[in-house]
């Protein structure tokens, strides 16, 4: 198949025989499946509202003849892990190709090919993407990792180094 046969041609594109000798499932191919972006991490709010509607629920029950030790217990916990989803409900204001440019620039040469990935830090799980550059020569000569935070934008940490030939 030629580059104009192809669905979408800045996805990643396996043949349809070589998918099917190496039994390559159709999710990973992202002509089949789309395009992919990370969900927002506020997302985490989502679950602390049903933490703390459950706890609602529990401590509304409790004058109605469940056992109270137990179920304030329980309250109190949901309390916390609901407290805690809300505190790490971030959200991402940084996307992947606005980290692969801060890394671009950071990188101190000039980048073909990069990868972000996104990780958390600290207790609140704070969301920082973790991008891998190449430098454009073929091969490279030189490789960087740039931390970049994802809520505002601002280089966590960074290292390049020359590529030791093989």
């Amino acid at each position: 198949m030629s580059d104009e046969e192809r669905p979408d041609r800045r996805a990643i594109y396996v043949p349809e025989d070589v998918a099917a000798a190496a039994a390559l499932p159709n999710d990973l191919d992202s002509a089949v499946s789309g395009p992919y972006s990370v969900p927002d991490t506020a997302r985490r709010r989502r679950a602390g509202v049903v933490y703390l509607v459950g706890a609602a629920i529990i401590a509304v029950a409790i004058p109605f003849g469940l056992p109270t030790l137990m179920w304030a217990t329980t309250v109190a916990v949901l309390v916390v892990i609901g407290a805690y989803h809300f505190a790490a409900g971030w959200s991402l204001r940084v996307r992947e190709r606005r980290a692969l440019e801060v890394a671009n620039r950071e990188a101190g040469f000039a980048v073909g090919h990069s990868s972000a990935a996104l990780g958390f830090t600290g207790w609140r799980a704070r969301p920082v993407w973790g991008v891998l550059v190449f430098s454009a020569d073929d091969p490279p000569s030189h490789r960087a990792l740039v931390r970049v935070d994802a809520i505002d934008g601002a280089v966590v940490e960074s290292y390049a180094e020359e590529i030791p030939e093989a």
